[in-house]
């Protein structure tokens, strides 16, 4: 494969992507389901590629207007760009310790926790009880709802090598389709959520109607809310102030590749001479993608530069913009070469978590996020469900839209809970290990784990952070009936 088509695979993508855009800018349906540019321009690449175009061109085009070595360009870039995208993660970010994260955000926590690990219990279930005995799935479709919804795009992606290393190749096609409709679905879901919590008063910032500007509706600015994208923290006589951030990036990328690389050789070297059966050795690293360590590559450089006096020079806006970027690409390249095929074969299996995923996330956001949090439950708990659905920014767009101008404490309860969930949930490690512990295990060993992670969640937010919130609530009650005055009878 040549570097001219490869860099001609990008030049395509980023057309794809502004092509994207301008239908999110022109098409009310796409403005209304409030659908990012990549997706649009992702299903555009699938409608002309080797799955829709290619089949109904037959032999003469099957891989419709895209050769087959920039179709492979495309399948390759997702497991790339994940990697980006979990090493910014936190650099630039203030790194609180883990014990003030979690005492100001604890009820937050508790609902993330529960909403990603009830993902896997109720996948689990599924997976032993009716997608292997029934349909004949393989057992890591239990881990499905977990990657596809609270993971996104890119971590359905990032997950296909390790996929097709234990020989479920559709397993990355069903994650991806799963993600997209967690995405789509977590915007109408959530959107139609919040107009439901207007109406019936639960929501304390906006009243009357939660709807979008025609400027957010596009995805557009005004000139009055523009905002700088990142500050010059470098000469560029020096070196280019985003050369340098790509360079961080980089090696909060190698240090995480060098943890990778020194945990696979402890497991070498220790227990992966144990074998559970004559073909299989007991190897749980060597299956291990490189995107949740490149994150902690990332807290390790950012706790560095702390030390060193120089985390100043880290700017946290252009970082986004890295980030944002690499998972534009990546989500129009995953949807770009999503197998159709893939899905039709286990569509029964698909229906099924796309199904039970959406009623667990509603029912437990439902349920939950008003016994544990306290004043701003919907503001705050509707963030969790974005993400659980999606990802991170589908939380944040449905936050926006039930908390324009961040009045509540919702932005930043969510913005610390990510510093403690991260790590573990929606790509972390807990994510990334799911996968190979299924193979080598089966379903009971990490549906009871994932049981007991879900209860120990649920309980200590009914239990212990339930009381606080509320005492704080009925204090805050107390304050608004003071305020309104003695009613009339």
């Amino acid at each position: 494969m040549s570097a001219n088509t490869v860099g001609f695979a990008l030049l395509i993508l980023g057309l794809a992507l502004l092509i994207g855009k301008i239908i999110r800018v022109r098409v009310g349906i796409v403005q209304s389901l409030f659908l990012p540019s990549s997706i649009v321009a992702g299903a555009l690449l699938l409608l002309l590629g080797p799955e829709v175009l290619g089949r109904i061109a037959g032999p003469w085009g099957e891989n419709g207007v895209f050769t087959e070595p920039i179709v492979e360009v495309w399948s390759t870039l997702p497991g790339l760009l994940i990697s980006v995208i979990f090493a910014t993660m936190f650099l630039g970010q203030e790194l609180p310790t883990p014990k003030r994260a979690i005492k100001l955000v604890g009820p937050q926590l508790s609902l993330g926790v529960s909403l990603a690990s009830g993902q896997y219990v109720v996948g689990l279930l599924l997976a032993a009880l009716i997608l292997v005995p029934i349909l004949a799935a393989s057992p890591m479709t239990g881990a499905l709802i977990e990657i596809g919804f609270e993971g996104g795009h890119g971590t359905a992606a990032g997950m296909r090598p390790v996929f097709e290393e234990l020989g479920f190749t559709e397993g990355a096609d069903l994650a991806v389709g799963l993600a997209t409709v967690g995405i789509v679905g977590g915007v109408i879901i959530g959107i139609a959520l919040i107009n439901w919590a207007v109406r019936t008063g639960k929501t304390e910032i906006v009243t009357g109607s939660a709807k979008m500007s025609i400027e957010e509706q596009k995805g557009l600015f005004r000139e009055d809310e523009y905002y700088s994208a990142g500050k010059m923290t470098s000469r560029p006589a020096s070196v280019e102030p985003l050369s340098l951030h790509v360079a961080l990036v980089a090696v909060a990328i190698l240090i995480g590749l060098g943890i990778l690389e020194g945990l696979r050789w402890i497991e070498q070297a220790t227990y992966a001479s144990v074998m559970l059966d004559e073909n299989t050795p007991l190897e749980i690293f060597a299956f291990v993608p490189l995107f949740p360590l490149a994150l902690l590559g990332g807290v390790i450089l950012q706790v560095i530069a702390t030390k060193a006096g120089v985390a100043h020079v880290i700017d946290p806006q252009i970082m986004l913009r890295i980030q944002g970027w690499a998972l534009d690409f990546l989500i129009v390249a995953a949807i770009g070469t999503l197998s159709l095929q893939a899905i039709g074969e286990n569509i029964g299996a698909f229906a099924i978590l796309a199904v039970a995923g959406i009623v667990f996330n509603v029912g437990l956001f439902l349920f939950l996020a008003p016994r544990i949090i306290g004043r701003y439950w919907f503001e705050r708990g509707i963030g969790d469900f974005g993400q659980s659905m999606g990802v991170t920014a589908t939380g944040l767009i449905l936050m926006r839209v039930v908390d324009p101008e961040a009045k509540s404490p919702a932005f930043e309860a969510f913005g610390y809970k990510q510093l403690v969930f991260e790590p573990f949930f929606g790509g972390g490690l807990i994510t990334a290990m799911a996968v190979p512990i299924i193979f080598l295990t089966g379903v009971w060993p990490l549906f009871f784990v994932m049981l007991a992670v879900f209860l120990v969640a649920v309980l200590s937010g009914l239990f212990y952070f339930r009381p606080r919130e509320m005492r704080d609530r009925a204090e805050w009650e107390r304050e608004r009936e003071v305020r309104r005055g003695p009613t009339r009878a």
